[in-house]
């Protein structure tokens, strides 16, 4: 048996372990066969070492979030207490690894399935990041999050999102209101993915200051996007020349990502999407990644798998059918 002494530092004892050490015992009931004396700012943890340095590491990743966050967020603690972080046997493996940010109230923003974690592998890896796949899948939700994580991490000085204006069966010429009134509708899935990762005053501060701007696809001809983590969503409804129009803006120092789904394609019939063949022509590019994610990704209700899998198959059995 061996007995260690873990000195907390730089955090609120309070704050770390809990009122009436709250999350120390919820922590401890993880490790049953561990004995943990509480002392002020120490704790003295007696048991076998393995599991004593597996008990240290959560603590660890606790203080980490505490010092980064400013508190310890209860979903992220939660989390944490479930998680079985040894791999290999021994290896302790980072919880937070997924997570790509603490949205208000302490919401966790987390890459969910392989492929989101690939997306944002690429995205570490590489300046331009395609994300094809069906509706469902996360590749919006976990662009606008990897897009919010660079501008927290002061890595981007702006976010810019982008959407072309095509019309699924409506015709915006014919909607009330202004042109802002007329594009908003096809921008809100942004705003919807951005208002649970921002507070409400912070994200309208960034809007009214165009830390973040939201625009049509069209407005971004004759720009050079620099110092931006830019992302095209709904990739599938642009053209070729203005795809390549896009591509094009790419400052020095921008990231970008392209979002879409090819068989939700609503450009006219005798227009070709410009993402088939953008993906077709640059996927051997250095610095261009391509993440396909499939219904294995989908995270919304679970009959969104089998509808895909149904319309999948109907494709398959009878590729031209309408």
């Amino acid at each position: 048996m061996s007995e260690k002494s873990y000195l907390i530092e730089d955090v609120d004892p309070m704050e770390l372990l809990g009122v009436n050490n709250q999350n120390l015992k919820l922590l401890q009931s993880q490790f049953p066969k561990l004995k943990i004396v509480s002392r002020g700012q120490e704790l003295t943890i007696l048991g076998d070492e393995q599991e004593i340095n597996h008990f240290e590491h959560k603590l660890d990743q606790m203080i980490d979030h505490i010092r980064k966050f400013g508190k310890l967020h209860a979903n992220y603690f939660e989390e944490l207490v479930k998680s079985d972080d040894l791999q290999n046997g021994n290896e302790p493996v980072a919880a937070d690894n997924d997570v790509l940010v603490f949205g208000p109230n302490g919401k966790i923003v987390k890459a969910r399935t392989p492929n989101q974690r690939k997306m944002r592998e690429y995205v570490d890896g590489n300046d331009i990041v395609f994300a094809i796949g069906p509706a469902g899948t996360g590749k919006t939700y976990t662009a606008v999050a990897l897009a919010v994580r660079a501008l927290k991490n002061k890595e981007i000085k702006r976010i810019i999102l982008a959407r072309p204006a095509v019309e699924a069966g409506e015709n915006l010429g014919f909607l009330p209101g202004d042109l802002k009134e007329k594009i908003d509708p096809y921008l809100r899935p942004l705003y919807d993915a951005l208002e649970d990762m921002i507070p409400a005053e912070k994200l309208k501060y960034y809007m009214e200051n165009r830390i973040i701007e939201i625009a049509p696809m069209a407005f971004m001809r004759g720009r050079t996007l620099d110092n931006a983590f830019v992302i095209l969503d709904e990739a599938q409804n642009a053209t070729d020349l203005q795809l390549k129009m896009f591509l094009t803006r790419m400052g020095p120092n921008a990231k970008f990502i392209i979002t879409g789904d090819l068989t939700q394609i609503d450009l006219p019939r005798k227009s070709q999407s410009g993402l088939t063949k953008a993906i077709k022509i640059l996927e051997h590019v250095a610095g261009i990644k391509i993440a396909y994610l499939s219904f294995e990704d989908v995270v919304r209700h679970r009959l969104v798998k089998d509808i895909i899998k149904a319309y999948d198959k109907l494709e398959k059995d009878h590729p031209h059918q309408d």
